[in-house]
């Protein structure tokens, strides 16, 4: 298979290669610069300074074995300090071309050690703790009576008398995990479990931490089903819940970088993020994407452009998208339209991958949003690649900016969805298995990257910055009165996990 001239063997030699730093890019005298143009940009991104720059990162993941006894560069570890310092010392060298900015912010980090929950006599196999869970009672296992608790445990009445000192069992719905996880505490419970109210596991987040919340697991609706059904016959039934977890408080930071020339009024703005989960060194998750940005942003220097391009590089995105979120939160209004529109780029070099485009429309979103989807598809078609869209449901970084009325959209390679019949005929690949099977894990590693959709991947994001580093012509201009209540209310994401 050939790919503007990079093979699939072309790509197994590079990937054994023994390349040490990024490549050097070559600039030209800012007195010479042609205007930047797609063909050009995209032949200017290659196999070997995408590796490179993969292989450097996964070093810098090596920083954080001290503390937690793997690579990561989850926010707060030295892995994740590490990829700020490269990240900053990178666009340094590049002259006087951006401006960078570094945005410091408080954000919140959470990590569970250990984790058990019994119910019965039975261990559930779905059982999984829920991001930014406290610990039960002094990191020690809690024992109490399992208690069905009414309705969705949306309200204070949901929860009985008899929940004090006992495991709330609690159908999931209607409102966000903290919300339950709050009022289970309130009410005396010693620690919840979330149910499923349709089929699969429930992979929540509680969000921003309360005083309130204990320890919280998610279950599938199928594990939890025999035990609602001897609860509701009257049936006691005891539990053991145990959870060695630490929520923290940390300040970590965005890396903000526009070009100085380009129309400031009309800027086209594109992110990745910087951290990983703290299971893994997240060489893929994101750190295909932040690399994508990085070289793009490198080769982008050898020409001019005429509107802005703003780079941004997110921390926290891991943590509920922390980052971007805090971002546009304080982005005064006439700055919030300048941006044209925002691109999202998380993960773009899945082993299992499918050509993912966020299924993005005007109709739900703010205007541009289809207009960008479709400079995707076009893409795709014009070089001979089939792709497929996903849902756009508030799963990346992308989630912040529509809620702020700017257009935007993405493309992805896969996460833990599992491949189709049909994707294995459109991709190759394994169907039946996920996109990446190394997803939120250590095996996150230079090891795990397909570089032929990293290779395509990133020069499709080169042609998006290049379209409209030179025009918006026929892009629909900013609105002031864009409603996205629709999206805010449908959206069950924030961030990887579910928020509700």
């Amino acid at each position: 298979m050939m790919i503007w001239g990079v093979s699939l063997a072309t790509c197994a030699v590079v990937a054994a290669a023994s390349l040490q730093e990024p490549l050097l890019i070559p600039h030209i005298s800012s007195a010479k610069k042609p205007l930047v143009n797609s063909t050009e940009l995209q032949d200017s991104i290659t196999v070997e300074n995408l590796l490179a720059r993969a292989k450097h990162l996964s070093k810098i993941a090596d920083l954080s074995q001290d503390q937690y006894n793997h690579p990561t560069r989850v926010i707060g570890s030295r892995g994740h300090q590490g990829t700020l310092e490269y990240i900053i010392s990178t666009l340094a060298g590049l002259g006087d071309f951006y401006t960078t900015s570094n945005q410091s912010f408080a954000a919140v980090t959470g990590n569970v050690f250990e984790s058990r929950l019994v119910i019965g006599s039975d261990v559930p196999k779905s059982a999984a703790p829920m991001g930014l869970t406290p610990p039960t009672k002094d990191k020690e296992p809690v024992h109490g009576p399992i208690v069905l608790v009414s309705g969705d445990g949306c309200h204070a009445s949901d929860y009985p008398s008899n929940v004090t000192k006992s495991i709330a069992l609690i159908r999931r719905g209607n409102c966000p995990f903290g919300d339950k996880s709050e009022l289970a505490g309130k009410a005396g419970a010693i620690a919840a479990v979330v149910y499923n109210n349709e089929n699969g596991s429930v992979q929540g987040t509680l969000g921003a931490p309360s005083p309130d919340h204990v320890a919280t697991f998610g279950l599938s609706g199928e594990e939890a089903a025999p035990y609602i059904a001897r609860l509701q016959k009257g049936k006691p039934l005891d539990g053991i819940a145990y959870m060695d977890a630490e929520v923290a408080a940390i300040q970590t930071t965005n890396i903000i970088a526009q070009t100085v020339d380009g129309d400031p009024d009309n800027c086209v703005m594109l992110g990745g993020h910087s951290d990983s989960v703290a299971e893994g060194p997240g060489i893929n998750d994101d750190g295909s994407g932040s690399l994508s940005l990085l070289e793009v942003a490198a080769q982008l220097t050898n020409y001019s452009v005429n509107n802005c391009v703003r780079f941004a590089w997110w921390a926290g995105e891991e943590e509920g998208l922390l980052g971007s979120d805090y971002y546009v939160s304080v982005l005064p209004e006439e700055e919030n339209l300048k941006i044209r529109l925002f691109m999202d780029y998380d993960m773009m070099a899945s082993p299992n991958f499918a050509y993912q485009i966020y299924n993005a429309t005007n109709a739900a979103n703010p205007d541009g949003s289809e207009e960008l989807r479709n400079l995707y598809v076009d893409w795709y078609k014009r070089n001979g690649l089939n792709y497929t869209f996903i849902p756009f449901d508030g799963r990346s970084d992308y989630d912040g900016f529509i809620r702020n009325g700017i257009p935007g959209g993405g493309i992805a390679t896969g996460a833990e969805g599992i491949k189709t019949k049909e994707e294995e005929l459109m991709f190759g690949g394994k169907s039946g298995e996920w996109y990446d099977p190394c997803y939120h894990s250590l095996c996150d590693t230079v090891d795990n990257l397909s570089l032929i959709s990293y290779v395509t991947s990133t020069r499709l994001i080169a042609h998006s910055v290049a379209t409209y580093a030179i025009s918006f012509e026929g892009f629909p201009k900013r609105s002031q009165s864009i409603s996205t209540e629709g999206y805010a209310r449908d959206v069950k994401y924030h961030g990887h996990k579910l928020r509700m």
